[in-house]
């Protein structure tokens, strides 16, 4: 599977932004997928997660009650909506995606990534 992820952009606090991640394969429906997220000189840490269906999800709690995730397989696409962004939100985000059928909040479970796109959110 192989991931391109797009939809990142500077916006005010307050604002919201819809991030794409397209994959390429006939496998995505078969394929947990995440968003996670890493600022300058810190760890990328974990942001969302969508079961194969669609069906679960999963949340850091950093992001619950603002950030959705979604999915349409149909279009080998996983969203990530992003509302009422904070400064702090700013950072490269990266699609992520594995095979089997846990929720895994840890980047070291996934086994491919996208190149990442960068949402910048100012005071």
């Amino acid at each position: 599977v192989q991931l391109q992820a797009s939809g990142g952009g500077l916006v005010q606090a307050g604002a919201s932004l819809r991030l794409s991640c397209a994959a390429s394969g006939r496998t995505f429906s078969s394929h947990v997928m995440a968003w996670f997220r890493q600022d300058a000189g810190k760890e990328r840490e974990f942001v969302a997660t969508i079961s194969s269906s669609g069906g679960s999800t999963r949340y850091a709690d950093s992001v619950k009650g603002r950030f959705i995730i979604s999915r349409t397989n149909a279009k080998n696409t996983v969203f990530l909506q992003m509302n009422s962004l904070k400064p702090e939100d700013t950072a490269i985000y990266y699609c992520a995606a594995h095979r089997q059928l846990a929720l895994y909040t840890e980047s070291r479970a996934y086994e491919y990534w996208g190149q990442g796109t960068l949402v910048t959110v100012s005071s």
